[in-house]
């Protein structure tokens, strides 16, 4: 009898934990709840009052973290308990534990790691899309210059022609006068 209270027991338990696992909604509501509070401690240990800016500043943020939770996060389901995770920098982060319909997020010091992971890989690629427009704008600047070079160098080599040319018939026009010359002389004699 007592195998069978204690199996009794045990199945329902296992029911129950079936039954109550959070969903991936409950998930990004409990994180959610972390990074506020993770920013609102943050703010105020750095000084920032309640004032339009700051709450202007935590609702940024807050929406940044919420949409990167939408799209990252995944949910890894064990039966009686599911995980969250998402993938940082080419490695998992384990957000959150979720068990008997409640969710229990991780340190603060992870919440932290992952927003500056998240702030290092935009500004990574801020960097990037900068750089990249930096180095066309030096690929313009140097075609401009070639393009203008090349345009100098064809309006020389056309004012080098033009000289050739008014060499040439200057020159013509001293042999047509020296054969003038000479065939004056020749009637003369």
């Amino acid at each position: 009898m007592k195998k069978f209270l204690i199996g009794a027991i045990a199945l329902i338990a296992i029911i129950a934990m079936v039954k109550t696992i959070p969903d991936k909604k409950a998930h990004k509501k409990a994180m959610m709840e972390a990074v506020k509070a993770y920013v609102d401690e943050e703010a105020s240990q750095r000084g920032l009052g309640d004032n339009v800016l700051t709450d202007l500043g935590k609702g940024i943020v807050n929406k940044t973290i919420e949409v990167a939770l939408n799209s990252k996060l995944e949910v890894d389901n064990y039966l009686l308990f599911n995980t969250t995770h998402v993938e940082l920098e080419d490695e998992t982060k384990t957000l959150s534990l979720g068990i008997l319909g409640h969710v229990f997020t991780f340190d603060k010091e992870m919440l932290r790691d992952a927003l500056e992971a998240s702030a290092k890989e935009k500004a990574d690629a801020k960097s990037e899309r900068k750089a990249a427009k930096e180095a066309a704008k030096e690929a313009r600047k140097l075609e401009k210059q070639l393009k203008k070079e090349q345009k100098k160098r064809e309006k020389e080599a056309r004012k080098e022609q033009k000289r050739r040319e008014k060499e040439a018939r200057k020159l013509e026009k001293q042999r047509q006068k020296e054969a003038k010359r000479v065939a004056k002389e020749k009637g003369q004699e």
